[in-house]
């Protein structure tokens, strides 16, 4: 299959790269780490007037209508360049209402999401081992199509600006649904949160909070598989800027009067980097190409780039921080960046070995090809 990127796409990436190479310097990332939102929102407000924030939504809300593609080539140069803004819980956010949302729904939010004044996150995880397509919050019917959901969501992404919040919950017939809540809703508390990627996130509390359904089939599990690929495509930006970083610092640093990227041990072991990468991109594509038109992609393919992601992801930024010796865990070089994020992200929707145990699951049932 041949994943090259077309113009339009190269065209989106061109501009994302050059935005997040002019705004991600070292200096700059320092001082939003030390903000108390931990989002840069003076790139976010860039992002939003070049047009970035509405590259994968129809044109009907005032996007470019490039759908899942798009996505991942935005969330790639992210990556690369480890850029704290919350473009992948947005951007999921707003694909999942364009997939199942009403028209109502759509209408009233994704205007805003477009053009930055707004957004949106998603609360998919809980505490404990259990799917994020199987949660354990509650919801019961409240007259109309009202909803009143109960429970705990955990480590939910970038709550800070987000009027609203996609939340997945059971309903009483047992099936998963996804439900629309206002941040500052009664009955919804928020607990502030630090991660591994230094995000500010936040364990979302829901005491009967009121809640409108985003009532498209399969709604809750199409927005977590659209989840994993966003994550995924993030991490191959951060592996792939973890090798670049490394890369250069073994070129300049010498021993014994000799680059240390000459050596064959520290070849071997940028070699297998590359390899991870590629994989991993590979793999990433293969899932975003299975997305249709309503950017549903194949559960199969997704767990598969999510399992790369993890798995792959994390190698590369345990080698390129081992790579850098004694500077490596010094967190004024900015090498350490790349290794909690690839950290945060390989556990996010369950790590590694879980993607991988729900992928045999569906070999099992008979549902991957």
């Amino acid at each position: 299959m041949d994943f090259t990127l077309g113009e339009e796409l190269e065209a989106v990436r061109d501009l994302a790269r050059q935005i997040f190479t002019d705004r991600t310097a070292h200096e700059r990332l320092r001082e939003v780490e030390a903000s108390a939102d931990r989002i840069d929102e003076t790139l976010w407000r860039e992002l939003a007037q070049a047009g970035l924030l509405g590259v994968a939504l129809p044109e009907e809300a005032g996007g470019a209508g490039l759908g899942v593609p798009a996505l991942g080539v935005l969330l790639e140069e992210q990556g690369r360049h480890v850029a704290p803004v919350p473009l992948w819980p947005t951007l999921v956010g707003a694909l999942a209402l364009v997939s199942y949302g009403t028209a109502a729904q759509r209408d009233e939010l994704l205007p805003a999401l477009v053009d930055g004044s707004g957004r949106i996150t998603v609360a998919l995880e809980e505490f404990g081992p259990h799917d994020p397509a199987d949660p354990r919050t509650t919801a019961v019917p409240d007259g109309g199509d009202a909803w009143r959901l109960t429970g705990a969501k955990a480590a939910v992404p970038s709550p800070a600006g987000a009027g609203h919040v996609l939340v997945s919950a059971r309903r009483e017939d047992g099936r998963t649904g996804l439900f629309l809540v206002e941040s500052g809703a009664s009955g919804a508390s928020w607990e502030r949160t630090e991660t591994t990627s230094r995000d500010m996130a936040g364990n979302l509390t829901l005491d009967g909070a009121p809640a409108r359904e985003v009532p498209g089939e399969g709604a809750a599990a199409g927005t977590v598989d659209l989840a994993r690929i966003a994550l995924a495509a993030v991490q191959v930006g951060v592996a792939d800027g973890a090798l670049g970083l490394s890369a250069s610092y073994l070129r300049e640093r010498e021993q014994f009067g000799r680059p240390l990227g000459s050596f064959q041990a520290v070849l071997h072991q940028l070699a297998d980097c590359y390899i991870e990468i590629e994989a991993m991109r590979v793999c990433v594509w293969q899932a975003i190409s299975s997305a249709g038109a309503d950017g549903r992609a194949d559960s199969s393919a997704v767990l598969v780039a999510k399992w790369w992601a993890g798995e792959g992801g994390l190698n590369v930024v345990h080698r390129a921080q081992h790579l850098h010796g004694g500077i490596g865990v010094d967190v004024d070089y900015p090498v350490h960046r790349f290794f909690l994020w690839g950290k945060q992200i390989s556990g996010t929707l369950g790590g590694a070995s879980s993607d991988l145990a729900r992928l045999g699951d569906r070999i099992a049932e008979g549902a991957a090809s």
